[in-house]
């Protein structure tokens, strides 16, 4: 069985126990985790830590979607693990919390180009450094709209909205309008989809962290704006402290 993404039901989890499940090479899979792994959502992976039993620390270097499953690669003796054994694992928060602001913002400004110009996301992707999106934008003055968009994002995330996270069937989720902004891609056949939901500003189907309060987050600031292409347009920005730095 995969791994229980313990991170679609508590964003905030910093640190979890879970068996050891497998081992290859220096991938570790687990029967649950709280680390978020790339490509997932966009977003970058998690790092962090696993300790065994007796206290030995092996780093988390990265964590990746590998056969269905999550792999935790390790940095260290991967031999003091052996299936069966119980872990503790430790996510590098500060990390894993920028990722969160930024991922929560970014839903706050696809939702707004998509509801004054019908702008469809056609790629993205999040670090703990900065976030860039790719629009599917058809506006004479593209640039003043994605500006006069983050402007309207950063007012919004001043207002403190609580963010929603919740599970409905997938006919239920479908029938929402607006629900999946991904330009030609539907979330995956499953019986149940994990829905973000920002009252009155979006609601999206969606697998990743998020903060639970807008005002979480310090604001947007973008720091280059560039055209991919007649309709595809890329912003990119960081958080509004990071600009300063």
């Amino acid at each position: 069985m995969p791994a229980r993404l313990l991170f679609q039901y508590d964003s905030y989890m910093r640190e979890f126990d879970a068996v050891v499940t497998k081992i290859v090479d220096n991938k570790v899979f687990l029967d649950a985790t709280a680390f978020h792994p790339r490509p997932s959502g966009g977003l970058d992976a998690d790092k962090g830590k696993l300790v065994t039993p007796d206290g030995r620390v092996l780093q988390v270097i990265d964590t990746i979607i590998d056969g269905g499953d999550v792999a935790h690669v390790v940095e260290g003796d991967v031999g003091v693990l052996q299936p069966g054994m119980r872990v503790h694992g430790v996510i590098d928060w500060e990390r894993r919390y920028r990722m969160m602001q930024l991922h929560t913002a970014s839903h706050v400004l696809a939702a707004i180009l998509y509801n004054r110009y019908g702008a469809r996301v056609t790629g993205g992707h999040i670090s703990p450094e900065g976030a860039r999106d790719d629009f599917e934008i058809q506006v004479d003055d593209w640039k003043k709209a994605i500006m006069n968009a983050v402007e309207e994002t950063n007012e919004v995330l001043r207002r403190c909205i609580e963010v929603k996270v919740y599970w409905l069937p997938r006919e239920e989720a479908l029938r929402i309008p607006g629900i999946v902004k991904l330009a030609d891609r539907l979330p995956p056949s499953v019986d149940k989809l994990r829905i973000v939901e920002i009252p009155g500003i979006d609601i999206q189907a969606d697998g990743g962290p998020h903060v639970r309060n807008t005002c979480e987050i310090p604001g947007i600031v973008v720091t280059k704006l560039e055209s991919r292409g007649r309709r595809r347009k890329r912003v990119y920005y960081v958080l509004a402290e990071s600009s300063q730095s």
